[in-house]
């Protein structure tokens, strides 16, 4: 069964790169889990990764524009993209920076508010 091109370029892209999307890979898994303990990493490898499928993207889009398929180009990036995403579901969150919330310290029991003079 031929394959389409777009899932050749991502294997390609991930066989070129595999140290690095195996090292991803664990990342992103860990990330799913504990997002808050890892967002720094996962924003420092995100970086290099999302170049490296950037990179895969214009190969492949240029390619089709070459053998005149330029109207189908940006279906293409987004079916490449969007099998990034079926292997990555958080990809999309590179370069996010997460707050962390702090509890809130309560004086006493009550809850109040102050009343403003409009005088």
């Amino acid at each position: 069964m031929a394959q389409t091109r777009y899932k050749e370029a991502y294997e390609q892209m991930v066989r070129d790169n595999k140290e690095i999307f195996d090292d991803f890979q664990k990342l992103h898994d860990e990330y799913v889990l504990n997002a808050a303990k890892v967002q720094d990493q996962f924003n420092e490898k995100g970086k290099v990764v999302m170049g490296i499928v950037r990179k895969y993207e214009d190969i492949l889009c240029k390619r089709s524009e070459v053998n005149g398929f330029g109207e189908y180009t940006s279906k293409l990036a987004e079916k490449f993209q969007d099998e990034v995403r079926k292997h990555f579901p958080k990809i999309d969150e590179v370069g996010i920076k997460r707050m962390i919330m702090k509890p809130v310290e309560k004086s006493g029991n009550t809850f109040g508010l102050r009343k403003i003079n409009f005088r």
